[in-house]
C-alpha cells in the first residue's frame, strides 16, 4: 500500500511537498479506515480539495510519473515553470508483503537523464521505531555510489542515465538489483491512475468480455448504482438493435468516441424494464462514467490495487460518491486504496466518514503552491472531531478556497450597455 509521495520542481510544485497516507492511530475514529499490517498503519482513502489551477491534478500526475518511471513507460515529466532547475525530484513510500521500502529519484528534464537514484528499506521494531537500511544509491551528480552488491557499485559510475538502473543491466546479473526490480515493478504495476473528466471504457469492456465472478461483481456494481438499470450486458453484433449514428445519434463524449474501439462499445447494452440499448447511444455522460468507473473499483478491491482518480465527483451524483469512497473504507476491503481529487464538499465529513488525516487541500498563493491535511489543524486552531470541517471550509478557515470576484463581470457588462446605450442616443 501506497505510505507516502513526495515531489519536488515538479508540475505546479516548485517547493518540496509530501503526501502520506500514514494513519495517526493516537485517533481511534473509524478504525475500519486504517489498513493494518504488522507494525504498519495505512490509510484507506484520501480525499483531496482545492480550487481550480492549484495543483490537485499535479499531484495525480506526480502518482503516474513515478507509476511509469518504474514500469519504463512513456511520461511526460516537467520541471517547474518557475523555477531555474531542470531537475525534477520525485519519491514514494510503500508497504509490499510486509515490508516497508522508500525510493526517489531525480530526473534531468534537460538532459531527459537520471541524475540520482535511492532505494532503501525501512525496518521497524516492536516499538515502532525505525531503522533504513539503504540498498542503493546512485549520485551522478555529487559522485556518490552505493550498492549492497559490491560488483554493481563498482559498475554505477559508467553505467549511463537514460533509464533507471535496474533496466540498464539485464535480469540474473545481480541478486540485490533483481529484487529491487522486482519489488518496484511488482508495486507500480497495482496502481491505476484514471481522470474521470476523460476516462476509458476499454478497461470495462475488456472485464465484460469474460464471463467469471469479476464480469457479475462488475455488472452488479452497475445496477446497484440506482441507475434503473435492469441489466448491462456485453453481447453478439447481431443483438445490437441500432443502426450506425448520424449527426442526431453520435455520442458527444469524445473519450467515448474512439475508432478503433468503436464495434466493442456498440456491444455494451444496457437493459431498461426488459428492452435492450446500446449504451454508448442512450445512456447519460454520468451513467457512462460509472460503468467506466465500475471495473476500476471492482477490481482495485478484489485484488487489492490502488486507484488513483481526478475529479472523482465529475458528472456523478454526491451520494454515489460517497457510496464508492465508503467500499473503500470498509472493514471488508482488506488491502485496497483509493486517492481522490474531488471539489464536492459533501464528502468532507469527519463525523460519520473519514479521519482528519484522510483529508488533504492544495493550496496556492503568490509565494507557492501549498500541500497540508486536516490533521494539521489541531483542536487549538479550532479543529475538533466533533467540528464542523464543510462549514469551515466554506468560511474559508481551511485555505483552499477559491475566492472568485465575478460581480466585477456583471458591472463591466452593465457598463458597457449604459456607454452602447448613450452612443445611440440622437443628438439633441
Amino acid at each position: 500500500m501506497l505510505v507516502e509521495i513526495r515531489a519536488k520542481n515538479c508540475f505546479a510544485f516548485e517547493d518540496q511537498i509530501h503526501f502520506s497516507m500514514k494513519a495517526d492511530m493516537r485517533n481511534k475514529k473509524f478504525a475500519s479506515n486504517v489498513h493494518r499490517e504488522g507494525h504498519f498503519n495505512v490509510l484507506k482513502t484520501a480525499g483531496v480539495y482545492g480550487p481550480n489551477n492549484t495543483g490537485k491534478t499535479c499531484l495525480v500526475k506526480c502518482i503516474r510519473a513515478i507509476k511509469c518511471a518504474l514500469l519504463d513507460e512513456e511520461y511526460g515529466l516537467l520541471s517547474n515553470f518557475f523555477s531555474d532547475s531542470m531537475i525534477s525530484e520525485l519519491g514514494l513510500t510503500f508497504v509490499e508483503s510486509g515490508r516497508e521500502f522508500s525510493y526517489d529519484f531525480k530526473y534531468d528534464t534537460g538532459s531527459r537523464s537520471y541524475v540520482y537514484e535511492s532505494f532503501s528499506e525501512i525496518c521497524r521494531d516492536q516499538y515502532g521505531n525505525e531503522k533504513e537500511s539503504c540498498w542503493l544509491k546512485k549520485d551522478t551528480i555529487n559522485g556518490e555510489y552505493f550498492c549492497v552488491d559490491e560488483t554493481l557499485q563498482t559498475m554505477m559510475p559508467v553505467v549511463s542515465g537514460n533509464n533507471l538502473l535496474y533496466y540498464l543491466i539485464g535480469e540474473g546479473k545481480f541478486k540485490c538489483l533483481d529484487e529491487m526490480r522486482d519489488i518496484l515493478t511488482g508495486f507500480a504495476g497495482k496502481i491505476d491512475v484514471i481522470n474521470m473528466n476523460n476516462i476509458p471504457i476499454q478497461h470495462t469492456i475488456d472485464l465484460m468480455k469474460r464471463k467469471d465472478q469479476l464480469q457479475e461483481r462488475v455488472v452488479d456494481f452497475i445496477k446497484n448504482a440506482d441507475l434503473y438499470l435492469d441489466n448491462y450486458e456485453y453481447v453478439d453484433l447481431d443483438k445490437v438493435k441500432v443502426k450506425i449514428w448520424d449527426k442526431e445519434t453520435k455520442p458527444e463524449e469524445k473519450a467515448l468516441d474512439l475508432p478503433e474501439a468503436l464495434m466493442d462499445q456498440m456491444r455494451l447494452v444496457s437493459t431498461y424494464k426488459g428492452r435492450r440499448v446500446s449504451s454508448l447511444i442512450f445512456d447519460s455522460t454520468g451513467t457512462k462514467k460509472i460503468a467506466a468507473l465500475a471495473s476500476y473499483v471492482i477490481e482495485g478491491l478484489e485484488k487489492g490495487r490502488i486507484l488513483v482518480v481526478d475529479e472523482l465527483d465529475s458528472s456523478i451524483h454526491f451520494k454515489l460518491t460517497r457510496a464508492v469512497v465508503a467500499m473503500f473504507n470498509n472493514e471488508l476491503n482488506i488491502n485496497a486504496q483509493m486517492i481522490f481529487t474531488v471539489h464536492d464538499i459533501n464528502l468532507m465529513d469527519c463525523k460519520r466518514m473519514f479521519r482528519k488525516e484522510q483529508i488533504w487541500f492544495v493550496h496556492k498563493d503568490k509565494d507557492g503552491v501549498y500541500v497540508y491535511s486536516l490533521a494539521d489543524f489541531t483542536a487549538q486552531k479550532g479543529v475538533r472531531d466533533t467540528t464542523d470541517i464543510m462549514e469551515k471550509y466554506r468560511k474559508g478557515a481551511l485555505g483552499a478556497l477559491p475566492d472568485p470576484d465575478l460581480i466585477e463581470s456583471l458591472l463591466s457588462i452593465a457598463k458597457n450597455r449604459k456607454e452602447v446605450t448613450a452612443d445611440d442616443k440622437p443628438a439633441s
